[in-house]
């Protein structure tokens, strides 16, 4: 056994390295993929959506709120990996009766490499989580003098519909949008996602509202819901994985940071 602390600072003891894992996180499970452990990996949630066919080749054992407790027991788990956020205290908590827990909690891009190399370690992947958080710091540097000389520019960005509900503070996701150099209008709020009535949103002189296709589809339709707010051409759909999703998915976020980009500033009057 070996003894280790995941980003809660909590202690885990665990085999070396551990051969079956389940994972209850979506982007932790594509980095698992991405590390090269698709064969360990024994278990998943219907939310972990890549690689697009995983779900087929793995037992599927829940969301990432509610799991069957039972299914994860019988297949006898070394390892169950967690998330602050997307996982409950109840949850891993009763999972702990089963395998060790390790339970993330990313806030920003540093957190995720620390969490890539944790696991580089863990899994017996050293070389390979070396090689991915490297890319992902020189993109990162990359993308740093790419958005150097943008303006910055005021932005509501909603993840849910009935009720409204948008990004605050503390969020890995407003830590993306900082990166951007998007001024997130709601980041002052007491809430991490706060629950909002759409006709104050003229009040935050928001430049720009992003739309977020997860966790809740926004689609091109609910666009008009927000036209007193901001001019058409300033209300858009968003890719929330690239905004929300951490580990490997960093790799191909930046690229699409600056597509994204290309477009606000073809579309805008600026």
């Amino acid at each position: 056994m070996r003894v280790f602390y995941d980003q809660l600072d909590r202690e885990i003891k665990i085999p070396n390295p551990p051969k079956r894992i389940i994972s209850l996180v979506p982007s932790q499970t594509e980095l698992l993929v991405d590390l090269g452990l698709e064969d360990v990996l024994i278990g998943v949630t219907k939310f972990c959506v890549h690689p697009k066919d995983l779900r087929q080749r793995k037992n599927t054992v829940g969301g990432t709120k509610q799991v069957h407790v039972d299914k994860i027991r019988k297949l006898a788990p070394e390892i169950i990996l967690c998330n602050k956020e997307e996982n409950t205290l109840e949850m891993v908590a009763e999972l702990e009766n089963i395998a060790p827990v390790h339970v993330s909690d990313v806030k920003s891009v540093d957190d995720s490499l620390e969490l890539i190399r944790e696991y580089g370690e863990i899994f017996g992947v050293r070389e390979k989580a070396s090689e991915i958080a490297g890319q992902i710091m020189d993109l990162r540097e990359d993308f740093c003098e790419f958005i150097d000389k943008k303006p910055k520019q005021r932005v509501a960005y909603f993840i849910w519909k009935n009720p409204w509900m948008v990004v605050g503070k503390d969020t890995f996701i407003d830590h993306l949008l900082e990166l951007n150099k998007f001024e997130n209008v709601y980041r002052l709020e007491k809430s991490r996602y706060p629950e909002i009535y759409l006709d104050q949103l003229t009040t935050k002189n928001a430049d720009r509202v992003f739309l977020s296709t997860e966790p809740y589809p926004f689609k091109e339709e609910d666009k008009s819901m927000f036209k007193k707010a901001v001019r058409e051409d300033c209300i858009h759909i968003v890719d929330g994985e690239y905004f929300s999703w951490y580990g490997s998915r960093l790799i191909a976020a930046f690229d699409y940071f600056k597509k994204l980009h290309g477009t606000l500033s073809y579309s805008s009057s600026e």
